[in-house]
């Protein structure tokens, strides 16, 4: 849902939560070895009924995570116990690719997965990610060598992302520095999305529409 104006012309804001903020994760990376994962992938179409953002989880990779009769693919890396807890998905060259479907982003998150390293995201996917909570970071072909090599540690493949220094800490102290545009780190940083940013300028909109209403009170 977006902002709305009240019958007063004040500004008002209709949602059903608010953005995360993204500081600094720790947790344990998943090795996604796949190029050109797709939106589809990602979370398939039946999946797509829903204008919910919660409960998506369940459908993340479905195609991959579940065999034909429903139960769990233990060969699937997010099935495996030591991957079941992940909050980072290290994954191969352009991810998200495909349809727009906004669910993608949706379905990560409700997982509980946080952020994303690629070589390479499809531009819709990467932007969707930003208007939901998720960080998408984008590193050099060597770089992600060194954090596949790092996930696939299983339990122990625990990496730090620090948004502020826009560092990527590995388990034996190594550290992977990467580039985000100032605008999206700020909005991040502070859990700010396309409605966030509409209501930090509240104030003044309001001004503005009572100012209006009062020159155009015929309006």
């Amino acid at each position: 849902m977006g902002p709305m104006w009240d019958r007063n012309g004040q500004i008002r804001l209709l949602r059903t939560s608010v953005m995360e903020k993204f500081t600094t994760l720790t947790g344990v990376a998943a090795p996604l070895r796949i190029i050109n994962v797709d939106t589809d992938m990602i979370i398939p179409k039946q999946y797509l009924k829903t204008i919910q953002r919660t409960g998506l989880g369940k459908g993340l990779f479905s195609e991959m995570r579940y065999k034909d009769d429903g139960s769990d693919n233990p060969d699937f890396v997010l099935n495996k116990p030591a991957y079941k807890g992940a909050k980072i998905l290290v994954a191969g060259d352009n991810f998200g690719c495909g349809s727009s479907r906004e669910h993608a982003p949706w379905a990560l998150m409700d997982f509980g997965i946080r952020c994303v390293i690629s070589t390479s995201f499809a531009d819709i996917f990467y932007n969707n990610c930003f208007q939901n909570g998720l960080l998408p970071i984008v590193v050099s072909k060597d770089d992600l060598e060194k954090l596949f090599d790092d996930a696939e540690r299983g339990a122990n493949a625990t990496l730090t992302v620090d948004l502020e220094r826009q560092e990527i800490r590995g388990p034996d102290g190594g550290v992977i520095k990467f580039d985000l545009d100032p605008f999206k780190k700020h909005c991040m940083l502070n859990g700010l999305d396309g409605i966030g940013l509409t209501m930090e300028k509240k104030s003044s909109i309001d001004a503005f529409e009572k100012k209006n209403a009062a020159a155009r009170p015929w309006a």
